[in-house]
């Protein structure tokens, strides 16, 4: 079951899929349909019969989607995700969305390697941090949360060639989240981007040989159950 939390009035509500809406119509630019459809993959894609490669099967999640001026649309989880992960999940979005635009797509784990200590992009972590104000569960809701998160699990949202926001995800190791925000964004349709860091010109994760240090925009393994979606 996806428990499904939004602000409204003086406190927190359980709601049905309208969920999306009631966010959609304060100051979300994505329009509810779009956050709806995004959202609903994932039941779809935690069940997948690979784990996508994870610890957990199935997977264990929490679902973010930030629009493009980085305000904080949904968020959701499902099974008995890690509470830790909720804000992890909504910098993943952000970041995603805060680093693409309609010339190139970077996901969260092409960030990576470049955010290394000695890397073209260290220090990157630090440019815009979490608001802790929005860490309790139901907070955020059409709000600017901040956040940066440099491993896998986070892709742009693409539509007509712009991107229109961000998917972020955690629960699970990182290349597992990435699979499944991949995979959730392919699968509503959110997927097609400009050009990519990734292999083939894509914003997929590109796995640093075993053994060597991940380099241009390269992430580690996590497990040997790790899969490129």
């Amino acid at each position: 079951m996806i428990k499904k939390w939004y602000a409204a009035g003086f406190g927190l509500a359980l709601c049905s899929p309208t969920f999306a809406q009631s966010l959609a119509d304060g100051t979300c630019s994505i329009p509810a349909s779009i956050v709806t459809k995004i959202q609903n993959q994932l039941a779809t894609v935690v069940a997948s019969p690979d784990a996508n490669g994870g610890i957990f099967k199935p997977n264990r999640m929490w679902s973010a989607v930030v629009d493009r001026s980085g305000k904080l649309c949904s968020v959701i989880k499902i099974y008995d995700a890690w509470p830790g992960s909720r804000a992890i999940a909504i910098a993943k979005a952000g970041t995603a969305n805060d680093f693409s635009n309609s010339g190139l797509a970077l996901s969260t784990a092409n960030l990576y390697a470049p955010t290394q200590p000695g890397g073209s992009l260290y220090g990157l972590n630090n440019s815009n941090p979490f608001n802790p104000d929005f860490l309790a569960p139901g907070s955020g809701a059409n709000n600017f949360v901040g956040g940066i998160i440099t491993f896998g699990g986070g892709v742009a949202l693409y539509q007509g060639g712009q991107v229109i926001g961000g998917l972020g995800v955690s629960g699970d190791s990182s290349c597992a989240d990435h699979a499944i925000a991949y995979r959730m964004r392919h699968n509503a349709g959110f997927d097609t981007i400009p050009a990519g860091v990734g292999p083939g010109g894509t914003d997929n994760i590109d796995y640093a040989p075993a053994g060597k240090a991940p380099a241009g925009f390269q992430q580690p393994h996590c497990f040997p159950t790790d899969i490129t979606p």
